[in-house]
């Protein structure tokens, strides 16, 4: 999928802009062609070496908008 391409790799910011990691993958809902989470990783070389198996799973109603960088919403959005 096209936009799933995309988001692979962007950088996501909670709502105070903080870099909190980079989209590694995408959970979808094959039936409904939605996307339901963000997997994202927690960056850097140990990660681009395959050594960090640190991830966050970020539902996707918590996305408030996708630019060149992914922004979060807050907690009062």
């Amino acid at each position: 999928m096209r936009i799933v391409e995309e988001i692979i790799g962007k950088e996501v910011l909670d709502n105070s802009a903080t870099i909190i990691g980079k989209v590694k993958d995408v959970e979808m809902d094959p039936e409904a062609q939605k996307i339901e989470a963000l997997v994202l990783g927690k960056g850097g070389l140990s990660e681009g070496l395959g050594l960090s198996k640190g991830e966050t799973i970020v539902p996707y109603d918590m996305v408030k908008k996708i630019g060149d960088k992914v922004l979060l919403k807050s907690g009062l959005d």
